[in-house]
């Protein structure tokens, strides 16, 4: 794990590298942050607060944090922590996701983030965490696998793309 990585919730601060970032992958067809322009930046922390103390969630929402993958002031990725399961994450989705920004990939930011979002995970008293990716992924196949992820299956959803699913024991 690269030394100076840390994750961290976000800040007021960080608002123009999270558009950046935003913009970045959703070159890709990834939505970095679940932000919404019609939000602004102060209401959405507020949103996140709220999420990771589990008060206002929608129906089907789980308490969750959102964490930045930060080196010094420099956004990299981010890291988001769902505290428990329902049926849906538990068929697709997991307890994590995570991503690195484009200009930051292949320098081990993404296992870094994994497994320190895995650590928060065993702080919230997980002892086994689902974290899924796109079978074609082989970039995250490596980094869940690098986190001691063990496959559990490869699942197919009507009009998606298969699913990997991996259990990563937290209780060692």
């Amino acid at each position: 794990m690269p030394e100076t990585l840390q994750i961290r919730t976000p800040l007021p601060s960080d608002e123009e590298q999270v558009r950046a970032a935003q913009k970045e992958l959703a070159a890709e067809d990834f939505d970095f942050f679940f932000w919404t322009s019609e939000q602004s930046w102060a209401d959405y922390l507020g949103i996140l607060r709220g999420e990771q103390e589990g008060s206002g969630l929608a129906p089907g929402r789980v308490p969750a944090t959102m964490f930045l993958g930060a080196v010094g002031d420099e956004v990299v990725g981010r890291v988001h922590i769902r505290h428990e399961l329902t049926p849906v994450l538990r068929e697709v989705g997991g307890h994590i996701g995570y991503a690195v920004r484009p200009e930051h990939r292949r320098r081990g930011y993404a296992t870094g983030m994994l497994r320190l979002g895995l650590q928060k995970l065993r702080e919230l008293g997980v002892e086994q965490a689902l974290v899924s990716c796109d079978d074609s992924n082989t970039a995250s196949i490596r980094t869940i696998e690098a986190c001691g992820g063990v496959l559990e299956d490869v699942t197919q959803q009507p009009g998606a793309e298969p699913k990997r699913r991996y259990w990563i024991d937290l209780t060692d």
